[in-house]
């Protein structure tokens, strides 16, 4: 379609790979850093990362290289886009908006860089908003406001077993505050002003994730919303937390399990469990 409005994102977006066909995102990869390689992380696998966490080895990320983000651009462009609006994670967790930056600025079509200010499916689903906008035929201004009314209004919902993964990496924020509590005290986080927070801490896996379900359903608050239980691996737990929320969530319009990208996984730890509640 030509003159049409292109939307990109990074790969911290977590969207599944058949709604990215689906509704034409483009998606510029982070980096996964390790020993001596940098990769993007979805030519790591994740199983070997989340091994290497366990096992005590130094994993970093990246943003992604400016050249990453002008060749997707320059596709656009070539595929007839009129413009490019490209969202991203929080300005504060990565430069990967600072990349998006340089870039635009040798792009001959306009294009607006817009820092969500959270990650995961908060994003995710502001990405698909924007996509489902631009498809049909939205200009500009309208296809940023669909995404800025999602991630302005959307939460993520965090458990992690430990915050060391956090502190490891530089991203811990506010969490910090939360720092040397019991082993048995699993703290509660959320993305929030762009930062990673402190939401509570609750004693043992099974009380904390049930307290995760009790945020996600007070978030709701009896809106239509869509739902996303994001983690490194899909298993029984996710799948349980799924046909609770459906059972608890009355006006619940979409939900998926999705494996959370492995830029995220390798600072919140292979254990960790997110809830992203966006309402429509």
């Amino acid at each position: 379609m030509a003159n049409h409005v292109a939307v990109v994102t990074d790969s911290t977006a977590s969207i599944p790979d058949h709604l990215v066909r689906q509704w034409g995102v483009k998606v510029v990869q982070v980096q996964i850093v390790m020993d001596d390689r940098i990769d993007d992380e979805n030519r790591w696998d994740r199983g070997e990362i989340a091994g290497s966490l366990k096992a005590g080895k130094h994993v970093s990320t990246s943003p992604p290289d400016p050249g990453a983000f002008f060749w997707t651009y320059q596709d656009a462009v070539m595929e007839g886009a009129a413009a490019i609006v490209s969202l991203h994670l929080s300005e504060r967790l990565s430069k990967t908006v600072d990349s998006a930056r340089e870039a635009a600025q040798g792009v001959r079509i306009p294009v607006y860089i817009l820092d969500s200010r959270t990650t995961g499916m908060s994003l995710g689903y502001a990405v698909l908003s924007a996509a489902r906008a631009a498809q049909a035929g939205a200009g500009v201004d309208r296809t940023i406001q669909a995404a800025h009314d999602r991630f302005a209004n959307s939460s993520e919902l965090l458990f992690v077993d430990t915050l060391e993964y956090l502190r490891r990496g530089g991203r811990i924020g506010a969490a910090s505050a939360m720092l040397g509590t019991a082993f048995s005290i699993k703290p509660l986080l959320t993305v929030a002003s762009g930062e990673v927070k402190p939401l509570s801490r609750v004693p043992g896996q099974h009380r904390a994730m049930g307290k995760l379900l009790d945020l996600a359903i007070k978030k709701a608050g009896g809106r239509q919303v869509d739902l996303a239980v994001s983690s490194w691996f899909k298993g029984p737990r996710e799948l349980k937390l799924v046909q609770e929320l459906k059972t608890y969530v009355p006006r619940v319009r979409d939900i998926m399990v999705v494996e959370a990208s492995t830029v995220i996984g390798a600072h919140v730890g292979p254990g960790a469990l997110s809830i992203t509640v966006a309402p429509v």
